[in-house]
């Protein structure tokens, strides 16, 4: 796995853009209406995003964010006073959030598109680093967790939302159900069940290019299972991996919430806190050099 296929990955899949039926697809390049909808579904379903944002003083601090999406919460901290400088691996995604910055006049410091194994700024130019949904997408995480911690001012402050292995979504449905599923559609792969569902033939056309048994195996089905079928890579976090794979920070703060487990019909249910598949965590630059080794 390298950067480059996480990287052409997202070109291709702009975060959250299928949802509301694609910028391009359904709104004609429209960049106002398709933010408008997607920001209403991405608040509706995800309510807690404004909660979890306000447990942090952003205002008058200059602030990075890492991988961008849509750019949704780019502006939730720029109207929180937040001097927001953003960084993404695509093309599309700066393409987008520079276009949201337009259409909404929101002043901002810069925008670049670049690797968060090399953030293109100088050491301690921040104060703190947001990226939601982004880090676990990143399979060098040592190196970027690294370049993180140079770029922050001593003791500075990053907060992350990583994949919850503790969850209802990683334990449940994609270690049990969905595998369960595949394993029973398999054999049926060329009749017309597999074609009842693209996500489902997706998933068995990979299943059977790698070997239903490799498919099968945790970590290669985790990476297929929390993104879409084609995403080529994705980890989950319980805390103890957060400390081991971020050894430049101390850990002060962790949530969770969300409670997302597809196919079970959980959204209503309120048990996000215990079982949430959002692990929101608050990390401390240590004052030391080390961004550390693992």
């Amino acid at each position: 796995m390298n950067e480059a296929d996480v990287q052409s990955f997202w070109n291709a899949h702009p975060c959250g853009d299928h949802i509301v039926g694609g910028l391009h697809a359904a709104f004609a390049d429209d960049y106002d209406r398709f933010f408008s909808a997607y920001d209403a579904w991405r608040y509706g379903r995800e309510r807690h995003i404004p909660d979890c944002l306000d447990r942090t003083d952003w205002r008058d601090k200059r602030v990075l964010e890492i991988g961008l999406g849509q750019g949704a919460e780019s502006e939730q901290l720029i109207r929180r006073g937040a001097r927001w400088s953003g960084l993404d691996l695509t093309a599309e995604s700066v393409s987008r959030v520079q276009a949201r910055l337009t259409v909404h006049e929101l002043r901002h410091d810069a925008l670049k598109q670049g690797s968060a194994l090399a953030i293109p700024w100088p050491d301690s130019s921040f104060d703190i680093v947001f990226s939601h949904g982004v880090l676990h997408h990143i399979p060098d995480i040592h190196t970027a967790q690294s370049e993180i911690h140079r770029v922050l001012k001593p003791g500075g402050l990053l907060v992350a939302m990583l994949y919850a292995r503790a969850s209802l979504n990683y334990q449940v449905s994609i270690r049990l159900i969905r595998r369960a599923v595949l394993a029973s559609a398999y054999p049926l792969r060329r009749t017309s069940l597999a074609a009842s569902s693209p996500m489902l033939r997706q998933h068995l056309t990979n299943a059977e290019r790698t070997g239903l048994r490799e498919y099968m195996r945790l970590d290669t089905f985790t990476h297929r299972n929390t993104d879409g079928p084609l995403n080529p890579y994705a980890k989950v976090y319980s805390l103890a991996e957060v400390r081991r794979d971020f050894p430049g920070f101390d850990l002060v703060d962790s949530y969770r919430r969300y409670l997302h487990a597809p196919p079970l019909p959980v959204h209503r249910l309120t048990a996000g806190r215990r079982l949430g598949w959002h692990l929101w965590v608050h990390l401390r630059a240590k004052p030391d050099s080390g961004a550390g080794s693992p």
